[in-house]
């Protein structure tokens, strides 16, 4: 199963926890969109002809765009490359971009799938994260997406924002669990150096991330979610049954996927390329028919270890016959002493030649995946 992503990389305002590629310059929008679809042309073959089963519209912010717009780019990828018969199409969107008209339009041009940037119910935190929506905006949006069609949609929170409780985020989880979207999504704040929340750090005008607060939180929201029934599939996504984003589970189980726009990154299964993240190279390489990508081949050691990495990550877990058969390496053997470890600390589960990480081990993931990785010598 291939997935397409679609970069759009344009904001009304800069978030001030976000380090994405965009730009607030949507009088280029046009351009933009032209030159994707220049490429979507040129990258026919990326993917073998492979049928894709998942469009992603992701940025930046894709609910800016217009119909015109939206069209031009679906009547692209349906002609260039080989949709199947009922893809999941999700669109990224802001609550403040979406009227009741606009959801409509969105709904009629075939996308099936909303995933809202919510990030928290609390108005004060959404003006500290510079954010253009209110509290109520959110609400009203969710229930303008139900009333248009739309019978998949995910909201975004974020935890680990300040207080002196946990009382903020409780009412976050009460009031997304009272409108029941089929996923929800939810993120550790964190702190990029080049964001204004990086820069406010490193001036001391806010404290760093405090990683016991967050451990809490997210132990919270586990719970929050165990309870009203969604299953975490992936340390920071929760679905109902069956409402699991399969173009992101794409990216856990190492199937291809094309990305097309700035800064967007393709794999094909045996390397990766990065386009530009440059919106002025970007358009006028297009225009003379260059796609300005980087080519990043992948090692066997790099294959091994981005597969420990994500498949942690997820509830089916690391494959170990996978690992042992594609790759040539038994991790049991090889990690005999570490994984016997931390089993024994409760961190991991291991059954039918599967690891997968406990509550436990969830708060370390990283750390853990990163223990488990292979180096290779030449």
């Amino acid at each position: 199963m291939a997935g397409l992503y679609i970069h759009i990389p344009f904001c009304k305002k800069a978030c001030h926890y976000c380090d994405f590629h965009f730009t607030r310059n949507v009088k280029q929008m046009d351009d933009m969109v032209d030159a994707i679809c220049r490429e979507l042309k040129l990258q026919f073959d990326f993917l073998e002809r492979e049928v894709i089963n998942t469009v992603y519209f992701g940025g930046g912010t894709p609910s800016l765009m217009n119909e015109n717009q939206l069209k031009r780019l679906m009547r692209t990828i349906r002609f260039e490359h080989d949709l199947s018969s009922n893809p999941e199409i999700t669109l990224e969107a802001n609550p403040d971009d979406l009227s009741a008209d606009k959801l409509d339009m969105f709904y009629q041009n075939g996308i099936n799938r909303l995933s809202i940037g919510v990030q928290t119910f609390n108005d004060t935190h959404l003006k500290w994260m510079n954010r253009v929506h209110n509290a109520e905006e959110a609400q009203e949006t969710f229930y303008m997406a139900r009333q248009a069609g739309f019978e998949n949609i995910s909201l975004d929170l974020i935890y680990a924002l300040p207080h002196d409780s946990h009382e903020l985020w409780l009412e976050d989880l009460k009031r997304i669990i009272r409108l029941h979207p089929e996923h929800i999504s939810s993120y550790c704040l964190t702190i990029e150096p080049k964001t204004a929340f990086g820069k406010w750090v490193e001036q001391e005008k806010m404290p760093d991330i405090d990683e016991d607060y967050a451990a809490e939180q997210f132990e919270i929201l586990l719970r929050v979610m165990e309870r009203h029934g969604y299953g975490q599939y992936e340390i920071s996504n929760f679905a109902q049954p069956g409402y699991e984003s399969q173009h992101n589970s794409n990216y856990w189980k190492q199937e291809k996927y094309l990305g097309v726009g700035p800064s967007a990154h393709s794999f094909n299964g045996n390397y990766k390329q990065a386009n530009a993240a440059n919106n002025a190279k970007y358009l006028k390489s297009l225009k003379e028919d260059i796609i300005p990508f980087e080519m990043m081949p992948m090692t066997r050691e790099d294959q091994i270890n981005e597969y420990i990495l994500t498949s942690l990550r997820t509830k089916w877990g690391c494959d170990l016959e996978l690992v042992k058969s594609r790759y040539g390496i038994d991790l049991l053997q090889h990690h005999e002493v570490y994984l016997r470890d931390i089993f024994n600390r409760g961190m991991i589960d291991v059954e039918d030649d599967f690891i997968t990480l406990t509550n436990n081990g969830k708060l370390l993931a990283d750390k853990i995946a990163a223990d488990l990785f292979i180096y290779i010598e030449d």
